[in-house]
């Protein structure tokens, strides 16, 4: 695996903006959750994702996978794009955005813990110091956030959010020793596949019971953002990430997540941040820069 020099480099920057990009997401999937039912949104983003994926792989060079890669590819998919797309989106519809957010953001400390027990890579103790930063901080904003405006974070949409951070762990470790046999985009537009052929089954009544006619022009924007963005670009940038840096490194970006998402949701859905939420989002911060010295 590639080690990374000191400093801020071209992929901190990739990534700075994989979670720039998928902080604002949440804010547009709650808007857009208000127009299409969950189910219909989640299947919608993910098949729109998916055509885009497939045609820009197929004239792609990189080389494909072999069959028997392919086909545990697409269990991976199912896993990461399917059980875990369905899972946010439910989850998100049922809280804050800025919640929602906090909760994803711990998703690093349980991907170190597994990476460690499958011994895909080592964890330095600068890395661990980080890590834990970062789990304060976000313990500082739950905490403060538990608190929230007319009961908004709900016990099931905390639960859901949670088993989506779970599902996104082991998606994950699972698919890092791929990622250092296979570009980016192969394997996105592969597991994305995966992840579609059960989201049409699941969502399909919801899809045909939508009335297209009366959907305006701003949901299909938030839909576009949060397929092509969100589920294209910003996912090549997490595959790209996790063969340069591993799975550890990569995904402390996501702890970013929460300071941007808690700004958005302030300003388009007037979810009000407070002192302590400041205060974990600093903490945050400072762990993720533990992680990269």
């Amino acid at each position: 695996m590639h080690s990374p020099g000191r400093g801020f480099t071209a992929t901190d920057t990739m990534l700075f903006l994989m979670a720039t990009i998928w902080a604002v997401n949440f804010s547009v999937v709650k808007f857009a959750t208000q127009i299409f039912t969950p189910l219909a949104f989640t299947g919608l983003r993910v098949a729109m994702a998916s055509v885009v994926l497939i045609a820009i792989a197929i004239v792609s060079k990189s080389p494909w996978p072999g069959r028997r890669d392919i086909l545990i590819l697409l269990g991976i998919g199912v896993l990461g794009h399917g059980v875990y797309q369905l899972l946010f989106v439910e989850g998100l519809s049922r809280t804050r955005a800025g919640h929602a957010a906090l909760i994803v953001a711990a998703a690093p400390a349980f991907i170190v813990v597994a990476s460690r027990i499958r011994g895909i890579e080592r964890v330095k103790r600068k890395m661990l110091i980080g890590i834990a930063l970062s789990v304060v901080g976000v313990g500082l904003i739950l905490s403060d956030s538990a608190h929230g405006a007319a009961g908004e974070a709900t016990l099931t949409g905390s639960l859901l959010m949670v088993a989506a951070v779970l599902t996104w762990t082991t998606f994950t470790v699972l698919l890092q020793p791929y990622t250092l046999l296979f570009s980016p985009l192969k394997l996105s537009a592969i597991t994305m596949v995966g992840g579609l052929v059960p989201l049409l089954v699941v969502s399909g009544p919801a899809l045909a019971a939508t009335e297209w006619a009366a959907v305006p022009m701003s949901a299909w924007a938030a839909v576009f953002y949060a397929s092509i963005l969100s589920m294209v670009v910003a996912y090549l940038f997490w595959y790209r990430g996790i063969k340069l840096l591993g799975p550890t490194r990569t995904s402390v970006y996501s702890n970013i997540q929460p300071v941007i998402a808690l700004g958005i949701a302030w300003i388009f859905l007037s979810e009000i941040p407070t002192p302590w939420q400041a205060i974990g989002a600093g903490t945050i911060i400072t762990g993720v820069l533990f992680t990269r010295a």
